[in-house]
């Protein structure tokens, strides 16, 4: 196991002392500043309503670490059907919510280090204890996340990953 999430760009050359482990999008990929103004429209840090007409809940999609004690995280947002976004904020501050049944959704969220995109993959959205966001299982397909949630990955894919979502575009003179 490593114990040493620090590594060495391979995109700018510089030491990051550590490799994040998790990474969180603002909204979902349907989301647009202009939506802010609609009074039909809300973004909070946990839901999004577009339109009075689509729904969106904010959760963690966990990726074990092969090397490494723990896992690597990605904040996604998913699309609740409107039957399922009501019944899920009725028991939003309800102990015991955990035991619902999973709700079923679409990955809203471009995850730009995946090919081909994540945008509607197919969920499942499994609630959490009050307080905690809900645990995203993407559907067991052979897309490369889903590969990824089922088998784990490997601190250089988390440092890769690193690189190229704090380094989106190559730096001048780099070959990367």
């Amino acid at each position: 196991m490593h114990d040493d999430l620090g590594y060495n760009c391979g995109t700018c050359g510089a030491r990051h002392e550590e490799a994040p482990l998790s990474y969180r999008t603002h909204a979902p990929v349907y989301w647009s500043d202009e939506l802010a103004m609609d009074g039909d429209s809300e973004l909070t840090p946990d839901l999004c309503v577009i339109r009075g007409e689509h729904f969106f809940v904010q959760g963690n999609l966990d990726i074990p670490l092969r090397d490494a004690e723990g896992h690597f995280s990605w904040g996604v947002w998913v699309s609740l059907s409107g039957a399922n976004f009501a019944r899920m904020l009725a028991r939003w501050d309800t102990p015991g919510r955990e035991a619902e049944t999973p709700y079923f959704g679409w990955l809203s969220t471009e995850l730009p280090v995946y090919e081909p995109t994540t945008v509607n993959l197919k969920t499942h959205v499994h609630t959490q204890p009050v307080g905690l966001r809900p645990h995203i299982e993407v559907e067991p397909t052979d897309h490369p996340l889903a590969v990824a949630q089922r088998t784990g990955m490997t601190m250089t894919e988390v440092r890769r990953i690193a690189e190229r979502l704090l380094h989106p575009e190559p730096l001048p003179g780099s070959t990367g």
